[in-house]
């Protein structure tokens, strides 16, 4: 029998260039800092330099790499409330003419006064586009309950067409229901001062 030689344990250098994926609790604090920042404003130079560059990312890389950090977190967070606003932002962006016509079907089917209470008129598909839009450069911040509102009116709106249309699909609609419903009530929860950061 031969001599026995304990194997060489692989040192520090050896992982160096080694790259894996990134820590999965690490990029949802990511997350959640940034959907802060971008909500709820800066405090210091740094904070600013970061979301500068976050602005940029979302101009460079698409809205969907810094979305990927949301996707994950619930709906009473400002970062799911995040991925709610960027899901139907998406849809509106993809299919703007299916957008258009669940809208105006949803309008012709439910009164608008009971769409959502506190918003006279839900936003056109157009109109939440632009909201989400500025709410992801960091331009509404003040009024992140309104913009709740607003998004919740709409996906409310679109789901009852959804729903209505011959070509509807009634799955897809009870989950546009239920996207307008957590937002909703993550307004509630912003009015409150009890939505989580």
């Amino acid at each position: 029998m031969g001599d026995f030689h304990r194997p060489a344990l692989p040192g520090p250098k050896a992982f160096q260039d080694v790259v894996g994926t990134p820590d999965p609790a690490e990029a949802t604090a990511a997350g959640h800092r940034i959907a802060h920042l971008l909500v709820r404003g800066t405090d210091s130079a740094a904070d600013e330099a970061l979301v500068e560059r976050v602005v940029t990312l979302v101009d460079v890389e698409g809205l969907g790499t810094l979305a990927d950090l949301w996707a994950a977190c619930p709906a009473d967070t400002v970062a799911g409330c995040l991925w709610r606003l960027y899901l139907i932002h998406t849809w509106v962006h993809r299919q703007p003419d299916q957008a258009a016509r669940e809208y105006a079907a949803g309008i012709a089917h439910a009164p608008v006064q009971n769409a959502l209470a506190g918003v006279v008129e839900p936003p056109t598909p157009e109109d939440v586009v632009r909201l989400v839009d500025a709410v992801l450069r960091g331009v509404v911040r003040s009024d992140f309950d309104v913009t709740l509102d607003r998004a919740a009116a709409f996906a409310h709106v679109a789901a009852v067409g959804r729903a209505q249309l011959e070509s509807g699909d009634p799955q897809s609609a009870a989950r546009l229901f239920d996207l307008a419903r957590q937002l909703r009530h993550a307004a509630t929860l912003e009015r409150s001062g009890s939505l989580w950061a």
